[in-house]
């Protein structure tokens, strides 16, 4: 896969095997997972770990993530989080960091009889495709997770669903990356022929539809950010995703007191927090959680995701340019997915040889030729294959 005999970057000390454009978790763990193979790796980012991640919740969640018509795309998230626990561990140990990887598992729940029939429609499908959901009756909800409020009409645990916190997750991988040897450059590529290297990944995030041609657009989410009170631990463990009167919403609690709500799905490009979107929020996170009333709002915050036109990610060589290969278009997934990609990406340029696991998610599925320079990235960015369904995380 590498093609060698690159010019050197400015400022970088050798001619490198890799470029990787984009510091996020995707595209630094690709960087650790080669240079920890002995391969000289550039990462360009201007701003490192500022994207998607640091808005994210860190939802590892194959099972409540298995949306209807999204068969392959649930494969490969599956693949993913049976890689997280062995990763996680790999590294914490390298890093030296805490990554607040926690595996309690989640709760999905309705509140009102609409809801929970909602819900169970989507387990049905879950369960028929052999995911672990175990439906529990509304007393064994709360033997759980007292803390529900007693309106809660049912629920189900998926206890493979587990979380990790982005925000400790990002300065890890960069530890790690560096430490096996990656060099970060701090400045901003805007054409690929600025980029000398073998191979060429690009990971970075909406920023991949300008550099390629290929159709990944942003989608705006808003979340917020609560402490409990003296910052003590939030008074439920497993993360809680519910519909509460028809709005959706995931509660994600922190060992240090702090508790992810989110998130819209909006077909926006604008980062601003609404008033609307903190009350929707809120009113079901208070709904399905009473005591959050008293929790203090430290944070609003909105980012934007990569999504496609199919919902799933882009990966492997551009179509005309197998030197370039796409890491990009994670939409919600991309912090559950972050070492299948790393794995799948990093051994194709060792290797030369595709996974299977790749060939869903390929970028000649949208038959796209991407020309060297496109000079009109931005208006095919939302061309393609017809947009599926948006969903609520």
């Amino acid at each position: 896969m590498l093609t060698g005999g690159p010019a050197q970057p400015a400022g970088v000390p050798f001619p490198p095997d890799v470029a990787v454009v984009g510091a996020g978790p995707v595209g630094l763990a690709i960087a650790w997972r080669c240079a920890a193979r002995g391969l000289r790796v550039v990462v360009h980012d201007p701003a490192p770990g500022s994207g998607a991640a640091h808005v994210a919740a860190g939802m590892l969640a194959p099972v409540a993530e298995a949306y209807f018509g999204e068969h392959e795309l649930t494969g490969l998230l599956t693949a993913s989080a049976a890689r997280w626990p062995a990763f996680a561990a790999e590294l914490a140990d390298v890093s030296g960091a805490d990554l607040g990887y926690r595996a309690d598992g989640t709760l999905m729940v309705g509140l009102t009889a609409d809801d929970l029939a909602e819900a169970r429609r989507l387990w049905a499908y879950q369960q028929g495709l052999g995911l672990p959901v175990a439906v529990l009756r509304p007393s064994e909800l709360r033997d759980r997770e007292p803390a529900l409020a007693p309106r809660v009409r049912g629920g189900a645990l998926a206890a493979t669903d587990h979380q990790v916190d982005p925000r400790r997750l990002v300065p890890a991988l960069r530890t790690a990356a560096e430490r096996a040897g990656a060099t970060l450059v701090a400045g901003a590529v805007r054409r690929l022929s600025d980029v000398a290297a073998g191979v060429t990944v690009v990971a970075a995030g909406c920023g991949a539809a300008a550099l390629t041609g290929l159709p990944v657009r942003p989608v705006k989410g808003q979340v917020l950010r609560l402490r409990a009170p003296g910052g003590v631990a939030p008074g439920f463990r497993h993360v809680i995703r519910g519909y509460a009167d028809g709005e959706h919403v995931y509660l994600v609690p922190r060992a240090g007191g702090e508790v992810v709500v989110g998130a819209t799905v909006e077909e926006r490009t604008d980062t601003t927090v609404s008033a609307g979107a903190v009350l929707r929020l809120l009113r079901a996170a208070v709904d399905l959680v009473p005591e959050l009333a008293e929790y203090d709002l430290v944070e609003t915050l909105a980012g934007l995701r990569p999504g496609t036109p199919d919902n799933a990610p882009i990966l492997g060589p551009l179509t005309g340019r197998p030197d370039v290969l796409a890491a990009t278009g994670h939409h919600r997934h991309g912090i559950v997915l972050t070492p299948v990609t790393a794995d799948l990406i990093s051994d194709l340029i060792l290797t030369g040889e595709p996974d299977p696991l790749l060939a869903p998610f390929t970028p000649d599925r949208f038959g796209l030729v991407t020309p060297d320079e496109p000079g009109v990235a931005g208006a095919r960015a939302s061309g393609g294959a017809t947009m599926k369904e948006e969903r609520w995380n």
